[in-house]
């Protein structure tokens, strides 16, 4: 027992001396910083209890000690295209709120006030087309389609300056005279009618002009003894190889125009500066531009000789001005536009669509003013004291000039066939009527308010 007591002993002094010896590692040194607390939350105690240096549990409020809270980083909002590769990043409007769209209340007002509005402004540009009595919407106001129609012609002349035959030219002259024939029957037509009880006894009996007397005679004879087979067979091929276009909605929309008791819309044709000149070039045509510019072509002049030729297609061009055909086809235009802007959202084939407006819309309404321009025109040429029996020839003419294009072509055209337009005119009910205002105009008598 001795013994083992003294080895321990000396043992212990051994590692003693040893572990004296060997040189200690420096103690860390102390952090700059305050010491490190730690933490931990209790369900029991809403406060934060942190262990005290005596090995104690202490609690404190946790306003003073809880470390303050990030902030969070506001939210981001991004979305992808097809067409751009690259991640596309928005902020949201704010006021996240419902939209006004998810309020019926609102939704109801905002149907109600734009459809009013849209009432009051189709109903107040409803006008009324002289002669024909139909109802058009029109946007362009008289005076904005006044300048437009002198900027053309401004243009066109100053392109066809070098062409444009002298005021004192044969050719000038002659359809300067033609065109004011026309304006002054223009004038006489758009004023009142004179009563219904009134005499014509007064001019004297039409039967006592002979030279009307005769050439009436004359073109009964031509249509009694004209072939009837050859009438009815060239009535079949028209009905066959034309279009089906008739003038029926001419006399209907008449009759409606008088059953209320429309009044035709002739602001635009008060107060024009007419202006006619002629252009020294092969084109068969001539134009009237709103505000009362004529331009005619030599072309026309080499291939029509008569002044009634002339004064037919004079007569037809300013009947597209008299009913305000150029703004009713910009405001058509307008709506088209709109029509194959809501379509391609739902189909969006724009080759297609473009090609059916123009076959159901704008070719069809397009020929259906042509038919109005004359009509309007012949009556027009009548009462000038234009023979109106030439109208029929000179569009059979046109097309003999033109090359009589097929029945698709036709279709695909801006203008009715030449075929239809003469046949058209032809009718009983329309001749009568224009034979009726030319043997007022040769005898002296007024034809007003035939428009």
């Amino acid at each position: 027992m001795n013994y083992l007591k003294n080895s321990r002993s000396s043992l212990s002094r051994l590692l003693r001396y040893n572990l004296a010896g060997r040189p200690q590692p420096p103690p860390p040194a102390a952090a700059a910083g305050p010491t490190a607390r730690r933490y931990y939350a209790s369900p029991r105690l809403p406060g934060v209890i942190r262990p005290s240096s005596r090995g104690l549990l202490r609690h404190e409020p946790t306003a003073a000690c809880r470390p303050p809270p990030a902030q969070a980083p506001p939210p981001r909002h991004y979305f992808t295209s097809s067409r751009r590769p690259q991640v596309i990043h928005f902020s949201r409007r704010r006021g996240g709120g419902a939209r006004w769209y998810h309020d019926r209340r609102k939704v109801t007002a905002v149907v109600l006030i734009s459809g009013g509005a849209a009432v009051v402004v189709y109903f107040g540009n409803l006008e009324t087309v002289p002669y024909t009595n139909r109802t058009h919407f029109v946007l362009v106001s008289p005076q904005l389609e006044r300048q437009l129609g002198e900027s053309q012609f401004a243009d066109l002349k100053k392109e066809l300056a070098p062409k444009i035959l002298p005021p004192l030219h044969p050719d000038s002259v002659r359809v300067r005279l033609i065109a004011s024939e026309i304006v002054r029957a223009l004038h006489r037509g758009l004023a009142d009618r004179r009563s219904e009880d009134f005499s014509d006894a007064f001019y004297g009996d039409i039967s006592s002009d002979l030279a009307i007397k005769n050439r009436d005679m004359e073109a009964e004879d031509v249509m009694q003894h004209a072939s009837p087979n050859k009438d009815a067979s060239t009535a079949a091929a028209a009905q066959r190889n034309d279009e089906l276009l008739d003038d029926r909605w001419v006399a209907e929309s008449r009759r409606r125009g008088k059953v209320r008791g429309a009044q035709p819309q002739t602001k635009h044709l008060n107060e024009l500066n007419w202006e006619v000149i002629v252009v020294r070039d092969n084109l068969v045509n001539a134009m009237c531009l709103p505000g009362g510019k004529i331009v005619v072509f030599t072309g026309l002049l080499d291939h029509f000789k008569t002044d009634a030729e002339i004064a037919t297609v004079l007569s037809h061009e300013i009947g597209h001005a008299i009913a305000r055909h150029l703004p009713e086809m910009i405001t058509k235009g307008m709506w088209f536009t709109i029509l194959q802007i809501v379509i391609l959202q739902f189909i969006y084939m724009p080759d297609l669509i473009n090609a059916m407006s123009n076959l159901l819309l704008r070719l069809p309404f397009s020929r259906r003013m042509e038919i109005e321009a004359d009509h309007i025109g012949v009556m027009l040429q009548a009462s000038a004291g234009f023979d109106p029996r030439v109208a029929p020839t000179v569009y059979e003419k046109l097309g003999k000039i033109a090359g009589n294009p097929s029945a698709l072509k036709n279709y695909l055209s801006t203008h009715p066939s030449s075929q239809k337009r003469a046949e058209l005119l032809s009718r009983a009910q329309v001749m009568e009527e224009a034979m009726q205002l030319y043997r007022e105009a040769r005898a002296g008598h007024g034809t007003e308010g035939f428009l």
